[in-house]
């Protein structure tokens, strides 16, 4: 069952061509249990949300649309006690957007409304697999696809987040490759490539599963896996490339390092290659990213500096991508990727990202979904994030690698420093003054002792 906000939603034949609005539609569940308006929570019309299966208001017996005067309260985001209702800054919500037009197509839309503002992260594996931000200033912009046209050869304008007018920030990022190294004969750690390029796997030409499949509504994820269309050397016989995408009802911490803080509008990425056979005995695999300037200049990528590691062991680093002054769009990740699951210190791979230059001299792979809201744009830049180094553990002990990036629109969030860190640095830091009080004392009751002493003369 779906809603539109077209009067046309539900009278609408697949087959029209329409462009039809896809607020929040959940074709895969059978029905949503309706509950009364509540006052203060901002009101969504002629909107499904998303619900946990085990909570009360998922009822597939029910067989009827509720009308526009209910909405639907994110259950995600409610307290696990439904007599008392607290709600976060921002409504959370994921949809698979169905494809009336023939084969199901994976489209995937994160929506996070504030007070006064929308975000918008619109995932996709047509082409290579990407994501398009939007930030809105209004708690009521909608996405709008038209499939006829976001499938053709021609797609500008298949995409579109309305009012445009309501549009404060918005990029891309797009997997382009998977890369792959040969690391046999490097001694250099930091040498830059990591070692002999095999020829890339192209994301474009992958094959990927159907997202629907995957969507978890109760930790609000799902993952895109995939595995070359075409694999004449079997290297992908029993191994594939997932990117699973999570979605946050409120702020947090995953319980996997790296264990990046994130926010009720942020989005997180965890990207994982499993079981495919390496083509050399050192294999050091990357990714290159590319993205969309704001401007003729790339976007910057900053580096800060801790000294508190207890989220990810040994890492006192974090790196931002940063599309322009904040508040701006961003991306953060931990230079680190695990070769085991759970990750872990001894696991812990390096990872290098190299410096956004403009990707003028070759060409990307191509993804619909940009072209489609950005039109024919051609200032793109990109970077490589390789994984590992040639000595120590790698993806040749399990065959397993993953790695964790943070996106959001606005000011990052901030590490602050833990409190097993500031209890070590208050008990470095008062040890020394309470050493000197005490020292204090014994020498004031020791010169009071003395001066009380009279002579006997």
């Amino acid at each position: 069952m779906f809603s539109s906000s077209q009067p046309c939603a539900l009278t609408c034949p697949p087959g029209s061509g329409e462009s039809w609005l896809y607020p929040l539609p959940y074709p895969f569940l059978d029905i949503l249990y309706p509950l009364p308006l509540t006052p203060g929570f901002p009101q969504l019309p002629h909107t499904f949300l998303l619900s946990s299966p085990q909570d009360p208001i998922f009822s597939p017996a029910l067989s009827k649309l509720p009308s526009p005067q209910t909405s639907l309260l994110p259950v995600s985001l409610l307290d696990p006690v439904p007599s008392t209702l607290h709600y976060s800054m921002f409504q959370v919500s994921l949809e698979v957007i169905p494809n009336w037009l023939g084969p199901v197509q994976n489209l995937l839309h994160i929506r996070a409304v504030g007070t006064n503002s929308t975000l918008h992260y619109i995932w996709s594996s047509l082409g290579p697999l990407a994501v398009v931000l939007v930030a809105t200033n209004t708690p009521h912009s909608t996405l709008s696809v038209n499939w006829s046209r976001l499938l053709s050869p021609e797609p500008d304008g298949g995409l579109m987040v309305l009012p445009k007018d309501s549009i404060q920030f918005s990029s891309a990022l797009v997997f382009t490759r998977l890369l792959e190294f040969d690391s046999t004969n490097v001694s250099d750690t930091a040498a830059k490539p990591p070692g002999t390029p095999y020829p890339p796997y192209s994301l474009a030409d992958f094959s990927w599963n159907n997202i629907t499949d995957s969507l978890d509504p109760a930790t609000l994820s799902a993952t895109f896996q995939g595995h070359p269309m075409n694999d004449p050397t079997r290297t992908f016989a029993n191994g594939s490339l997932a990117f699973r995408v999570q979605a946050f009802s409120r702020s947090s911490r995953p319980a996997q390092p790296p264990r990046l803080l994130h926010t009720a509008d942020t989005c997180q990425l965890e990207v994982a290659l499993v079981g495919a056979s390496p083509r050399g005995n050192r294999s050091l695999f990357g990714l290159e990213v590319a993205t969309l300037g704001q401007g003729p200049d790339c976007p910057s990528v900053q580096k800060q500096h801790s000294i508190d590691d207890e989220y990810a062991p040994a890492v006192f680093q974090l790196d931002q991508l940063l599309w322009g002054s904040l508040p701006s769009g961003f991306a953060q990740w931990r230079p680190v990727a695990y070769s085991q699951k759970p990750g872990g210190r001894e696991s812990a791979l390096p990872c290098q990202a190299s410096p956004l230059h403009p990707a003028l001299a070759y060409p990307l792979p191509q993804s619909p979904i940009v072209r489609a809201f950005f039109g024919s744009q051609n200032n793109f830049c990109a970077f490589n994030v390789t994984f590992g180094a040639s000595t120590g553990p790698g993806y040749w002990d399990q065959h397993y690698l993953s790695w964790s990036m943070l996106l959001g629109v606005g000011f990052p969030p901030v590490d602050g420093l833990s409190p097993l860190v500031l209890g070590i640095m208050a008990v470095a830091l008062g040890a020394p003054g309470l050493m000197l009080l005490v020292g204090g004392l014994v020498l004031l009751l020791y010169h009071k002792k003395y001066s009380e002493y009279q002579s006997i003369n």
